[in-house]
């Protein structure tokens, strides 16, 4: 398997790493094509890649947790909000309208 290695520097912090990644030649070639249609190096593109994918792991990972603390917050009060309330509300927001927020109910029995 042939393959390119390339050498970019870190630059999330002041301080900088030298961090080498091994690539396929197509995946490079791949690189390369869209850093110069963005008119970008290819290790400028390389950078602000890696930076995208990280900011969205994170935010991937915050959504998460803040589904799963949603989810515990239901199941320890009992209480949600109907569907058909929320959608009514959402629809109603989008036409611009002034509503109240739906009103959360007891689900438990």
């Amino acid at each position: 398997m042939g393959g390119s290695t390339l050498v970019a520097p870190r630059t999330v912090s002041m301080s900088q790493r030298t961090t080498t990644l091994k690539i396929p030649d197509d995946l490079k070639k791949s690189i390369d094509e869209a850093a110069a249609a963005a008119d970008q190096s290819a290790h400028a593109y390389m950078l602000e890649a890696l930076l995208e994918k990280t900011r969205l792991d994170a935010q991937r990972r915050s959504f998460v947790a803040d589904a799963v603390a949603a989810r515990e917050e239901t199941r320890r009060t009992g209480k949600a909000y109907a569907a058909v309330d929320v959608h009514r509300y959402i629809r109603a927001r989008a036409r611009g309208e002034k509503v109240a927020k739906p009103k959360p109910i007891s689900w438990r029995k």
